[in-house]
């Protein structure tokens, strides 16, 4: 029944980040395809700057997002570290982005809006598959759990151990002196 339990806070504590993170990516998604449109399209500039350049503005927006609301409760491991990662890993995502608006525009030819959002569709999609992973794993640490105190239960101290020679108890502890048999009673 423990297993239940716990196998269904884990799912239910899966299912508020995926929330929460779908959230924040839609908004960020709005920022990054409505810049890279703008970009490419109201602006006319190259496919992959436009893509580049949309995706920086919505990655800044997505990690302060994801910082101080979708993953709040994970460990914070410096602001620095996190950045960093977070861009990196990014980064990676963006990769796999222009990779398939790449192969649209340059290997397939296809220089139309249609075939371009399509491109950026599925590239967003798969960039935000590796993302929810990696945030996961090397940027939002999980909480580091309380370590309990360990109680520390002392043992009543034992008694003094004994040897029985001659029919007399001596203390094996005592000096020499004092380990004299008691006199004898008649």
């Amino acid at each position: 029944m423990e297993f239940l339990r716990n196998a269904y806070g884990r799912l239910a504590e899966l299912a508020r980040e995926l929330a929460k993170f779908g959230a924040i990516g839609a908004v960020a998604f709005v920022i990054d395809a409505g810049g890279t449109n703008l970009l490419r399209f109201g602006f006319g500039w190259g496919p992959l700057t436009s893509k580049v350049i949309a995706t920086v503005v919505a990655a800044t927006f997505a990690y302060l997002g994801n910082r101080h609301w979708t993953f709040r409760h994970r460990e914070q491991s410096g602001l620095a570290r996190e950045y960093f990662l977070f861009f990196v890993l990014n980064g990676v995502g963006l990769l796999i982005s222009l990779l398939v608006i790449g192969f649209v525009t340059y290997t397939l030819g296809l220089q139309d809006a249609l075939s371009y959002n399509i491109a950026l569709l599925i590239g967003t999609g798969l960039g935000t598959l590796f993302r929810f992973w990696s945030y996961k794993k090397w940027v939002f640490l999980a909480p580091v759990a309380p370590v309990a105190p360990v109680a520390v239960v002392e043992k009543p101290a034992a008694p003094a151990p004994a040897s029985p020679v001659n029919g007399h108890v001596y203390l094996l502890n005592k000096t020499p002196e004092e380990n004299v048999p008691p006199p004898r009673q008649h």
